[in-house]
């Protein structure tokens, strides 16, 4: 599945969000922060997270259907991609 560069790029900042937002949930918890302060932050993170598995896969759906003998090819075909998606729905 080809992912353009524009887009690993864009993953990875996502993805530096969310371990930011990691750290500073572990940090919240050390603290005794409150519970609903903290279930609030996770369910940001855990938000955040869905969203880069989202937009990886929108990305590799796009290449999918431009060309869709070769993603079939390199073991992507459309139903496959589906499964993918309802994974993360």
């Amino acid at each position: 599945m080809d992912i353009s560069q524009d887009v690993k790029d864009d993953l990875a900042r996502r993805l530096r969000r969310v371990e930011g937002q990691v750290r500073g949930i572990q940090n919240m918890i050390d603290e005794d922060r409150e519970c609903r302060d903290v279930v609030t932050q996770i369910a940001a993170a855990s938000k955040a997270l869905e969203q880069v598995g989202f937009r990886m896969l929108a990305a590799g759906l796009t290449s999918c259907l431009a060309d869709p003998e070769k993603a079939a090819a390199e073991g992507y075909p459309i139903d496959v991609v589906e499964k993918m998606f309802m994974k993360l729905a």
